[in-house]
């Protein structure tokens, strides 16, 4: 397989073109991370508006009716409600772990089991998530592909 890429400069449009002879998992697994690299979500931190990119963001967490994009670094405050973010970003591999939490499986590194049929994730960001054993599940078949 060959990697070309060209750049087109400000005025072109950016296009990512996968030329095969057969449309395979892996082919689609490009595809698929592809389209989970666009995109940016709204965001409040310290008073000030930001575009978030989706692919920064390694968990969403809503507490007290208030909703949480949480990157490495920083925390932003999202008008948006958490089973508004879950239709959105399911394509871009963001899973409900626990009735408050999605996660970025992008940003998992690893998983361990815990009490109680629950496991306990490991993020990029150092954070530890645990995953509710009510959606163990379909963890397991979102990490199988």
């Amino acid at each position: 397989m060959d990697v070309r890429i060209e750049q087109v400069g400000t005025t072109g449009e950016e296009l990512v073109l996968i030329r095969c002879r057969e449309i395979t998992e892996e082919v689609r697994e490009i595809e698929s991370f592809v389209k989970s690299r666009q995109g940016s979500l709204s965001g409040v931190s310290d008073k000030q508006q930001y575009e978030v990119a989706v692919t920064d963001v390694c968990y969403i967490e809503s507490v007290d009716g208030k909703t949480f994009l949480y990157t490495n670094d920083r925390v932003y405050e999202t008008s948006s409600r958490i089973y508004e973010l879950e239709e959105l970003l399911r394509p871009k591999h963001f899973l409900r772990i626990s009735k408050p939490m999605l996660v970025n499986l992008m940003k998992i590194q690893s998983i361990q089991p815990a009490f109680n049929g629950r496991f306990l994730a490991l993020l990029s960001s150092g954070e530890k998530a645990i995953i509710s054993r009510n959606y163990v599940k379909a963890l397991k078949e979102a990490l199988k592909g």
